[in-house]
């Protein structure tokens, strides 16, 4: 009303009339005087400075009886709205999974833990080749930094040869400067799946379960060392004498013979290895040449 009044040159009652509000209304003046609770507020604010209305306002409900509308408005009049910082959540860009048609095309790196009979948590590091189906690594430890993980990794190297690609989660270790630096000097792209979408990686999720079921679920571990004996030998039964339905029925290394033998990329034996699934892999280090056989 006070804008209107300053712009055109009319009369309290013209203005009124044509806005439809009660002269009384457009004169009155409040009288509250809010001087207490607001040097009150602001000495609680001082004393709590990470407290919102409502918790302040229990402070002033017990002192002042007043109610929290009351204390939001001053609150708010007063500037005390406490900043909070929102989490950057990352974002990563989808792209369709390859057809894998040779062995270290893609290798599945995951954890899982146990307990010892003395109580001793412990975690097994799996590593899997995605292609073959051979488990490249399956050692366990009490934690696994990412130079623990990446010693793993090399000497599987060392034996198996170098992978083009990771497909892991995004686990501490996995996402650390030293893990992203190491794939970067060693020219391995690090495949993360989206958080929260185990499925995205649902090989090495498949290859957890088992050895859940047929060895950690099944076994009384004495201790670490007797873990790692018992770990170590169910990893033999399941690259050599375990048969794989989805390659065949042949147990992974018989199937990676078969492959070698028959050239490479041909038909191995009666195994259909192509993932056609809508997958996605989320590169976050430079991408290797990838050369499909």
């Amino acid at each position: 009303m006070r804008c209107l009044l300053a712009e055109f040159t009319s009369s309290e009652r013209h203005v009124c009339e044509l806005m439809a509000v009660p002269r009384s209304s457009c004169r009155y003046q409040s009288r509250r005087d809010d001087g207490q609770l607001q040097e009150r507020l602001r000495e609680l604010a001082r004393e709590h400075p990470r407290f919102g209305y409502r918790r302040l306002h229990l402070y002033l409900h017990r002192e002042m009886g007043v109610n929290h509308k009351k204390v939001q408005r001053v609150y708010r009049e007063l500037g005390l709205n406490v900043k909070r910082t929102r989490r950057r959540h990352l974002r990563r860009t989808p792209a369709p999974r390859p057809v894998l048609t040779a062995p270290n095309q893609e290798w599945a790196l995951d954890f899982a833990s146990d307990v010892t009979a003395a109580g001793q948590r412990f975690r097994v590091l799996g590593v899997r080749d995605n292609f073959t189906r051979q488990a490249r690594v399956l050692e366990a430890a009490t934690s696994f930094p990412s130079r623990r993980v990446t010693r793993e990794l090399e000497r599987a190297m060392a034996a198996h040869g170098k992978p083009h690609a990771i497909r892991c989660d995004n686990g501490p270790e996995l996402t650390s400067r030293y893990f992203l630096a190491w794939a970067i000097d060693w020219k391995i792209d690090l495949v993360h799946i989206q958080p929260g979408k185990p499925t995205q990686n649902g090989g090495m999720e498949s290859f957890n379960g088992k050895l859940r079921d047929e060895c950690l679920n099944v076994s009384w571990f004495w201790n670490l060392f007797d873990a790692r004996r018992k770990i170590s030998d169910w990893k033999i039964e399941y690259n050599s004498r375990r048969p794989h339905s989805s390659l065949g029925y042949l147990t992974p290394d018989e199937f990676a013979r078969r492959w070698q033998q028959q050239g490479g990329g041909k038909d191995a034996g009666s195994a259909r290895l192509e993932n056609a699934c809508g997958a996605f892999h989320f590169p976050t280090a430079p991408t290797a040449t990838m050369n499909l056989v």
